[in-house]
Order: structure tokens, then C-alpha cells, then sequence
């Protein structure tokens, strides 16, 4: 797992990233390094420019000489430099761009139980948030990296050639700036972890602030949302301060060291000057080079903080790409299933719950038949509905589809036979033709997404618009009615064409005019297929071909409608419930 991995390890797998880009990587390293290496040009012009510039005799034009090679050597710099942070960061923006897609491909395909524990919030902000921080790491700090630190050995080349004594000077304040970036990397890398859980924190209220923006006003939970956010926004600000300590306190004490070691070069070189043990030339070229030394060095001790921001980044990111993705092990290929399904002794328990969802149920859907689920909340109907398409694996028991149990049967081939419309229906903020063929079905034909848009009853609705199917219904169909909403969901299912329907309190949420139009539509989806109900209202499943009631996860009892209301047991006693509560509202 990424957590794991040592620092070294996750720069080098972040720069696996970067391999399929190796040829302009190169020629930003190449073009880095011309640049850099420009730099020692100068100071080495200054020593032949003051002992020999002034007092050689010079024609009419040489004075333009070294004016036109200052010009030169800055316009070659410029040139190299722009094409090096340039090509680095179209390298470094290609490898966010892959990082977010195996981000996102990863996150499609991870379990429901990991949505279940995880909070929407920090997973956004880990592909949103996070990956930034590599991309501070994988341009700017690597660019200023390779091209400051060729820059310094440039410089220092020069120097030891100019005064090997004095640069040795120099050198012996490396081990203490070392020392002052170790200590502060530790500090900043977990500086760095803290702030991405804190902006996941900051992303999660604003979703669920944004997402329950009604619920808000109505109960005028408005102060209550400010609390949570300046809370997490105050937490953000703590650690963001934190981290600029560590990078305000670092970055000085380096400089300090650095000075010293110049000030005490520049004394010993004004010693040898006045006993002339050294040129003019030599000396201000030597004094020019440390003081060209100081920006580059500055910059490379800054550099500490986007990496380690980075590593901290890249860890969050690897540690999503490295998690197990939902597990699928079949090897059978149903094609188009016949419909039967079984349900065979079974057992589940949520994690962390302290009694089953459900203990050892056991019913069976033969092809074309609706069975449908009833019983009190928290009866497990819900859960059963979660099983068939292997949301989760069972604890124990066994289904079956066609006589094959769900964990032989490839994840495709099982989800490829079964259509879902549920009360929660989902939407995506895109047209109402893009909403039916969704997914497998994106190249359904104009007629085919017309067809199941009449069979689902959304003609009406949808032809009354503007734009008809090219109408955009806003985020989660914000722009349409409860109702209008149910009936893309159930278009969706028939153009699907799925032999197993599973149907989720489909019509709970429901007025009756709503209901009325959403019952036709789901009577029509429901012909020729294996329909597994859950309902509430029971009054929506008197016409099913059995009923099975659910209580604390086991089942009681299970017949027609007629058959359990003569059985006088729990659905009979639900059912007088509902009739009562219906005649007195």
C-alpha cells in the first residue's frame, strides 16, 4: 500500500508516470540544464571584462563586445529556460490528467461497502485536492530542482576553479542547511497530510450543505452549517499556518548559514586582494558568483515544501489507486438470463451491526414472476435488493440466477441481466435522451430512446419542452417533478431491456397523480420479467404473484395477497395498518 511506501519509493512511482512522455521530459531536462550551466558564463565574463576589458586597446566598435555577449548569454537563458518550465509542465499536467483518470476508473470500481465507510466529501477532494499537490512536486519543485542545482554546480565549478581554498569555505556550511531541511521535511509532510483531511472536511459540508440546501432553510439549520464550516475552514487555517512556520522558519536559517559562509569568504578574499594574492577580476568574479549562488540556493531549500506537500499528495493518491477493486472472480457468462432466481438460506450483517439483516431467507423469482418484499423498516428488504446484483457478498447461503451462484457468474454478465428503479432515483446533469441510454445503451437510436420514453409514459412530458429529449434536467433532475423524474428512470430500465427488475419503493415518494402515471409505465416494464418489489405502501403489490414478509431479517410468511390476508399473520396486520392510516388521512 501506498502508506508503506518510503519517499523515495513514491517519487519513483509517480515517475513511472512520466515514461510515456520520456522524449519531451528529456528536452525539458536538456533545455534545464543549458540553461542553468549559462549562468557561470557571467561571472567568468566580469573576471576577463575587469583585467582585461579596460586596459587593452580597443577599435572603434570593440567596446560593443561585451554589452552584445551579456545580451547574448541572458537571451540564450531565456530562451532554454522558457522552453524547459514550459515542456516540464505539459509533462507534469499530462501525468495529473492519468493520475485522475486511474484516480477515477479505480473509484467506479470500487465495492459499495467503500462508499459505506468513506466519506463522498474526502473522495472528491483526494481527486480534486490532492492531486494538485503532485503536480506542485512534479513541476514547479522538480523544475527548480534540477535547473537550481545545476545551476550551483555551474557556480561552484567556477569557483573552485577561481579559489579552491574559499570554496571549500563555502562548502562547509552544507552539512548544517542539510540538517535544518531534514528536520523540517518530517514536520511538513505531516503538516501536508493533515490539511488534505481537513479541505476533505470542508468539501464534505459543502456537498452536503449544497446537496440539502432545502432541508437547511426549512429547519433553519443555517447556523448549524456555519458552525460545521468554521469549524473545518478554522482547522484548515491552523494547519495551513503550521505548514508556513515550518517553510518561513526553514528558509531563513538556511540563508543565515549561507551568509556566513559569505561573509567570511568575502573577508578572507579582501585579505588576499589587499596583498595582492588575487586580481581584481578574479575577486569580483568570485564575489559575483557566490552572491548568483544565494538565489538558486534559496529556491532549493524552498523546494522542500512542495515535495513534501507532494509526497503527502501522492501517497493519498496511490493509496486510492492501490485499493481493492470489487472483487470478481466468475467465469460464467449468463448471456441473456432465463430469470430465475434464488435465494437460498441467507445470511448478512452490515459491519458494525450488532444483529443480521438478514438470518437464513430463502424464496425463489421463476422467469416472468414478481415477487415482491414487504414488512416494518429495518426488515431487510432493502438488503435483499442490495444481495442480487452483489452490492455486497452474503455471509452466508447462496444465490443463484438460472441455477449459477452469483460469485461464478462474471460481474458483467450478472449486472448486464438486471435493471434498477428505485425511490432515490439518479439522474446526470445532461439531457433527458442522455439520461434513458445511459451507460451500455449510449448509442441507442433517436426511435429506440423514443420508444422506451413511450412506454415509460414520459411522451407527454417530454414533447411538451422546448428542446424535448435535448432538454438539460440540471443536476440529479433538478428541473423536473418527483413524478417526470421516476418515469426517465423507468425509460431507462425498459430501454435497458433487462430480463431481472429490481424495484425499490419505486412509487413510495409519490402524489397520486404521480403514482397513477408511474404504475402504468412500471406495469408495462414489468411484463415478461422476474421482478423482485420492495415496497412500503402496500396497497402497490396486491397484484404481485407472491408477497414474502420480512421481520428482523427472517421471513414469516409468504403467499398472495389474498392467501396472506386469510393467514391473519404480519402482512395482514400491516395491510389493516396502512387501510386505517390511509382512511383516517
Amino acid at each position: 500500500m501506498a502508506s508503506d511506501m518510503t519517499s523515495r519509493e513514491l517519487y519513483l512511482r509517480l515517475l513511472t508516470y512520466v515514461r510515456p512522455y520520456w522524449k519531451v521530459f528529456a528536452a525539458a531536462l536538456a533545455a534545464m540544464g543549458l540553461s542553468s550551466l549559462a549562468e557561470p558564463v557571467f561571472p567568468a565574463m566580469m573576471k576577463k571584462l575587469l583585467d582585461d576589458g579596460f586596459s587593452t586597446a580597443a577599435g572603434p566598435w570593440d567596446w560593443l563586445l561585451y554589452p552584445l555577449a551579456i545580451m547574448g548569454i541572458f537571451l540564450v537563458r531565456a530562451i532554454f529556460g522558457f522552453v524547459g518550465e514550459y515542456s516540464m509542465s505539459w509533462v507534469s499536467n499530462n501525468v495529473i490528467t492519468e493520475l485522475r483518470q486511474a484516480m477515477f476508473a479505480r473509484m467506479v470500481r470500487l465495492p459499495t461497502r467503500y462508499y459505506s465507510d468513506n466519506l463522498s466529501g474526502r473522495l472528491m477532494s483526494r481527486i480534486a485536492y490532492d492531486v494538485t499537490g503532485v503536480a506542485g512536486a512534479a513541476t514547479n519543485a522538480l523544475t527548480s530542482l534540477i535547473k537550481d542545482s545545476l545551476a550551483i554546480v555551474g557556480l561552484m565549478a567556477w569557483l573552485l576553479y577561481l579559489n579552491w581554498q574559499l570554496t571549500l569555505i563555502t562548502l562547509s556550511v552544507v552539512p548544517f542547511i542539510a540538517v535544518v531541511v531534514r528536520t523540517f521535511s518530517k514536520r511538513l509532510r505531516g503538516v501536508a497530510k493533515g490539511q488534505q483531511e481537513s479541505m476533505g472536511k470542508i468539501t464534505q459540508v459543502l456537498q452536503e450543505t449544497i446537496e440539502g440546501h432545502k432541508v437547511v432553510k426549512i429547519f433553519g439549520g443555517q447556523t448549524y452549517e456555519e458552525a460545521r464550516f468554521y469549524k473545518s475552514v478554522r482547522e484548515q487555517r491552523r494547519l495551513a499556518m503550521r505548514a508556513t512556520m515550518a517553510t518561513s522558519a526553514q528558509s531563513p536559517i538556511v540563508q543565515f548559514f549561507a551568509a556566513s559562509g559569505v561573509a567570511i569568504i568575502m573577508g578572507v578574499a579582501l585579505k588576499q586582494a589587499a596583498g595582492d594574492q588575487t586580481t581584481v577580476g578574479s575577486f569580483v568574479s568570485f564575489i559575483t558568483a557566490m552572491l548568483m549562488i544565494l538565489p538558486p540556493l534559496r529556491r532549493i531549500t524552498d523546494v522542500n515544501a512542495p515535495i513534501q506537500r507532494g509526497l503527502a499528495a501522492a501517497e493519498s493518491v496511490f493509496s486510492l489507486i492501490d485499493e481493492a477493486a470489487e472483487e470478481d472472480k466468475g467465469q460464467e457468462d449468463l448471456g441473456r438470463a432465463q430469470g430465475l432466481v434464488e435465494f437460498d438460506n441467507v445470511s448478512f450483517t452490515y459491519p458494525g451491526a450488532d444483529r443480521p439483516a438478514l438470518a437464513g431467507v430463502s424464496l425463489t423469482i421463476r422467469p416472468g414472476e414478481s415477487v415482491a418484499l414487504v414488512g416494518p423498516s429495518g426488515s431487510g428488504k432493502t438488503t435483499a435488493a442490495n444481495l442480487l446484483p452483489r452490492f455486497y457478498a452474503i455471509d452466508g447461503g447462496e444465490i443463484r440466477v438460472d441455477g449459477h451462484a452469483l460469485p461464478n457468474i462474471k460481474l458483467n454478465s450478472l449486472r448486464d441481466n438486471i435493471a434498477l428503479v428505485s425511490q432515490d432515483v439518479v439522474l446526470f446533469n445532461d439531457t433527458i435522451g442522455a439520461n434513458i441510454a445511459y451507460g451500455g445503451k449510449s448509442t441507442a437510436t433517436a426511435e429506440e430512446i423514443r420508444a422506451a420514453a413511450k412506454a415509460a409514459h414520459a411522451l407527454e412530458f417530454i414533447d411538451a419542452l422546448p428542446e424535448g429529449f435535448d432538454t438539460m434536467i440540471g443536476e440529479n433532475g433538478v428541473k423536473l417533478s418527483g413524478g417526470q423524474r421516476q418515469r426517465l428512470a423507468i425509460a431507462r430500465a425498459i430501454l435497458k431491456d433487462a430480463p431481472i427488475l429490481i424495484l425499490d419503493e419505486a412509487t413510495s415518494a409519490l402524489d397520486t397523480e404521480s403514482e397513477r402515471h408511474v404504475q402504468a409505465a412500471l406495469d408495462e416494464l414489468m411484463r415478461g420479467r422476474s421482478t423482485l418489489v420492495i415496497a412500503h405502501r402496500l396497497s402497490t403489490v396486491e397484484r404481485a404473484d407472491r408477497i414474502v414478509a420480512l421481520a428482523h431479517g427472517h421471513k414469516q410468511e409468504e403467499g398472495s395477497h389474498a392467501e396472506l390476508l386469510a393467514h391473519d399473520g404480519l402482512y395482514a396486520r400491516l395491510y389493516r395498518m396502512q387501510k386505517a392510516e390511509e382512511a383516517a388521512a
